[in-house]
């Protein structure tokens, strides 16, 4: 992560507004969500759809031309999505499986106090007649995931030689993880779905930002001394985006 640059003598940007339009793209009307006040031209394609963030002064036909420019990508991605083998919504109730790092966590819902509880690798939610088991359920996956990775950034910490940093863990849609040398190290809950080799890739990558603050050379060196086959790691945790579960 590279440091902003103080910035004087210029005017505040404008807050960023988000708006929803519609393009012609080979013969198809996608929709997209258009967010002003971008740095620079982006494109990004997940499950929300198309979102393109643009620059105030970047015109309407700058930024349908760039997204024009890139139609064979955006058609792919948008197919890919559409044709997702797994399920992505899951409705949690007595029975249901979910994906628990190398393995499944079985959920058991008995009658309580809205408390979550692990035996073993069944999850145990004792729901009151209304409650909601999804954030029941994500309370305790989240519960799961912060010891797992916990343990993980020691590791990975310890193989550099450097002191274990605070860790937090966030729900972002389109982020692995973060780093901040103040505030520690966020780490995407949801990772606790995938099997631990790619949760590890993740924490091994924002441990090296602790010694390098960026994506240089010297990054990816810093990445392979301590987790050897991040490439593989990297192509793998990009295609099982699409397949992690949404309680």
């Amino acid at each position: 992560m590279l440091s902003e640059q103080l910035q004087l003598f210029r005017l505040p940007s404008p807050p960023a507004t988000t708006r929803t339009r519609h393009l012609l793209i080979g013969g198809r009307i996608v929709d997209y969500r258009l967010k002003s006040g971008a740095k620079r031209l982006t494109m990004t394609i997940d499950e929300r759809g198309l979102r393109i963030g643009a620059p105030h002064r970047v015109g309407l036909t700058e930024i349908e031309a760039f997204v024009r420019e890139h139609r064979e990508w955006v058609l792919n991605k948008l197919a890919e999505l559409a044709h997702a083998t797994q399920p992505r919504h899951v409705a949690v109730r007595d029975g249901t499986r979910l994906p628990l790092l190398d393995g499944e966590a079985e959920v058991r819902v008995l009658p309580g106090a809205n408390r979550v509880r692990w035996i073993g690798e069944q999850l145990v939610l004792e729901a009151r007649a209304e409650a909601d088991l999804g954030q029941l359920a994500m309370r305790a996956l989240q519960k799961r995931a912060l010891a797992h990775f916990g343990e993980r950034l020691a590791r990975y910490c310890g193989l550099l030689g450097l002191p274990t940093p605070k860790l937090s863990l966030s729900s972002a849609h389109t982020r692995w993880g973060s780093c901040s040398r103040h505030g520690g190290i966020r780490i995407n809950w949801r990772l606790i779905h995938l099997p631990t080799h790619l949760g590890d890739y993740v924490v091994a990558h924002e441990v090296a930002h602790l010694v390098e603050m960026n994506h240089s050379k010297r990054f990816w060196v810093v990445v392979g001394s301590i987790y050897p086959d991040w490439k593989t790691a990297r192509v793998e945790l990009k295609q099982r985006t699409t397949s992690l579960p949404i309680l």
